[in-house]
């Protein structure tokens, strides 16, 4: 039988969204702060010239410039105020996160509960400054450095002022897009931060498409590759919402207690765990310690010393060393991340204050270790989905030159960031519901 909570769920349709008045609020202003951002990835940088910068992307789209691109939405082939993105910030972030693991002062400043996680996102802002400050310089001098084929700099005026007004448009835009994903947090629907980077990336879906089918019709591409990859897309999709909707269940029981003439609990209950419990993360935390520096290597390697060439070849796209750093980097996270979301110590003891305990699993310390133990072979098999979705396309992608929408990363972070808004806005609207029960339960017992 379902249990009340789920029959509200399946009572949940257009009337009841209708009503719901402070989803309404939060999903338009979620629309607009998306649409502020897409402008502004259309407003460019002082001082480029965008016809040969066209031509320059041109010739490097396959390389990882064009797979950064896609990051940031076509903001960086088109140098707008937003060619950064959002990805100083997560690097500052994945700083902090791993400054707190191993430093006991930020350790204990995390244990401080609000006063604490505002000083230390505070840190994080100071850091992406930093951060962005430093990549917006390297972008500026490789910018200078590259020309066009056929001739013509992308650069109208290099020089100094031309670099200090490239680090402080690109560092500002940087800071506004790190305050708009707060917003869209606080205020709207969902993770703003992945918001931002999803919207980038469903942008870019159509243009991409029609290229692919440009690619057939020129026959650059057979008809078998391109179904093929159509197939291969619809085929990750299902496994990707199969595994994320995965999850161990952990049996709890609940002893009896005598209150009065009146005996309660005795009901079994779950704690479920999902077999991915760091969700799309790992995927964007190592994209972006990957490829932010690829992208400054790639626009100095331009012109820049030798060994910078070779390394930033080395690196490039579906080679096998760019691919290790990416998987390793993927497991590292994956493990990483679900230890701060998930405390097995904090769960066992919180089962233990209500009574609760695993059968067959003493309470305390030996319910801490099963759930760890438990929890470390679920991440192990999610870390190996996250690296096979993202790896194995990207060698397809690289065999077959298909545009890099259509590769693992991409669908992922793009199916991940659908679930987690999608499931948001339902329990929005399951707790709207419960508002409206509570509100005739209060107005009959006025009446009655």
């Amino acid at each position: 039988m379902a249990s009340a909570a789920e029959q509200l769920a399946q009572n949940i349709n257009f009337r009841s969204f209708a009503k719901a008045t402070e989803l309404k609020k939060r999903i338009w202003f979620t629309l607009a702060a998306l649409v502020v951002y897409r402008l502004g990835t259309y407003i460019p940088v002082p001082g480029i010239d965008p016809i040969a910068l066209d031509r320059i992307f041109q010739q490097q789209s396959q390389g990882m410039l064009g797979m950064f691109d896609m990051f940031t939405g076509g903001s960086l082939s088109r140098m707008t105020i937003f060619a950064l993105s959002i990805m100083p910030y997560i690097s500052a972030a994945i700083i902090m996160q791993l400054l707190t693991a191993v430093s006991p002062s930020l350790e204990q400043l995390k244990k401080e509960g609000e006063t604490g996680r505002k000083k230390i996102n505070q840190y994080t802002r100071y850091g992406t400054v930093g951060l962005a400050a430093v990549q917006a310089y390297g972008i500026a001098v490789g910018l200078e450095g590259m020309n066009a084929p056929g001739g013509g700099s992308a650069v109208i005026d290099p020089g100094l002022f031309f670099r200090f007004v490239t680090v402080i448009t690109l560092t500002g835009g940087t800071i506004f897009l790190m305050w708009l994903g707060e917003q869209i947090t606080q205020r709207g629907v969902g993770n703003g931060i992945s918001l931002i980077i999803f919207s980038g990336i469903v942008a870019n879906l159509p243009s991409a498409f029609a290229s692919t089918m440009e690619l057939g019709r020129t026959g650059a591409l057979s008809s078998g590759v391109i179904i093929g990859v159509l197939v291969m897309a619809v085929a990750v999709i299902a496994f990707i919402v199969f595994i994320e909707r995965a999850q161990r269940r952990l049996i709890v029981q609940y002893p009896k207690r005598q209150v009065g003439n009146k005996m309660f609990g005795g009901e079994s209950s779950h704690l479920p765990i999902k077999l991915n419990s760091s969700g799309v993360i790992p995927l964007i935390f190592a994209s972006s310690l990957l490829l932010m520096p690829l992208t400054v290597a790639g626009f100095s390697g331009q012109g820049g010393p030798d060994w910078l060439t070779t390394v930033t070849a080395l690196l490039g796209r579906g080679q096998p060393l760019y691919l290790a750093l990416y998987v390793s980097l993927i497991v590292f996270f994956a493990f990483f991340y679900t230890s701060i979301v998930f405390n097995p110590d904090d769960t066992a003891e919180n089962l233990k204050k209500n009574g609760g305990f695993i059968p067959g699993i003493r309470p305390g310390r030996n319910t801490s270790n099963y759930i760890h133990y438990v929890l470390m072979r679920l991440t192990a098999v999610g870390a190996i989905y996250l690296a096979l979705v993202a790896v194995l396309p990207e060698i397809l992608v690289a065999q077959y030159n298909v545009p890099f929408y259509f590769g693992g990363t991409s669908l992922l972070i793009v199916v991940s960031v659908t679930m987690d808004t999608v499931q948001q806005v339902q329990s929005y609207l399951l707790a709207h519901q419960y508002e409206g029960l509570i509100r005739k339960s209060k107005l009959k017992g006025r009446r009655s």
